[in-house]
Order: structure tokens, then sequence, then C-alpha cells
């Protein structure tokens, strides 16, 4: 398994409707990020900052990641959502979301942090 974590900025005046949507995900939606390998996926948000989280227990990341984007429902999702955020400065070329490094991860046997 291996962790991701991402940031992304939300226009304040669409957070409730951001909110809205969330706790209403289509179940399709829902479906294909299952079906892409991915669990225990969770935003956050924080004074105009979204900070996602999952787990990818797959064996080709991009793969699934092209599978997800290649979906029509997710498509169609992805087209309200975008208009909703603003990409961190400095995102890298091909990605929405800001990628972040883990820097420490502890489960409570011990330090299990790995490059």
């Amino acid at each position: 398994m291996k962790r991701f974590g991402m940031m992304i900025r939300l226009r304040p005046e669409l957070l409730e409707e951001y909110k809205q949507y969330h706790m209403n995900v289509w179940p399709e939606v829902l479906a294909t990020i299952a079906n892409c390998n991915i669990r225990n996926y969770t935003i956050f948000h924080h004074d105009e900052m979204l900070f996602g989280y999952y787990e990818y227990y797959g064996v080709n990341h991009a793969a699934d990641m092209a599978k997800m984007a290649a979906d029509p429902v997710i498509q169609r999702w992805w087209a309200i959502m975008m208009p909703m955020q603003k990409q961190m400065e400095g995102t890298p070329a091909g990605e929405w979301w800001m990628p972040l490094e883990v820097v420490f991860h502890f489960d409570g046997a011990g330090s299990t942090f790995r490059q």
C-alpha cells in the first residue's frame, strides 16, 4: 500500500456547494475510485485549502489513474469539481492537485516511513 497526499485551493464562494456534492457523491464515482484500487480517500478543508489523502493498493498507479481519467462519469464529476478549485502555484505539469511528499508516518507500531 502506498499513501498519497495532495493539495489544491477551493474557491471560497463555492465551499457549501462543494460540500453538498461530497455529501452525495455519485455511486458510479465511488465505484470507479474503488475499482482503481483506492481506499481511505479523505478530503479535508481549511481556509480555502483542500487536502486530499488516499491509500493505493494496486500495482500500477499510473495505469489506474489513466483508467479513472478515461471513465465518462468521472469526467462529468471532474467537470463540475474543477471550476470550484484553483491550482496551487508550482503544481507539476500534468497534475491538477499538488502532490505532497511523505516526510513521516506512524502507525502505532513504529515509524514506517519509506521513500
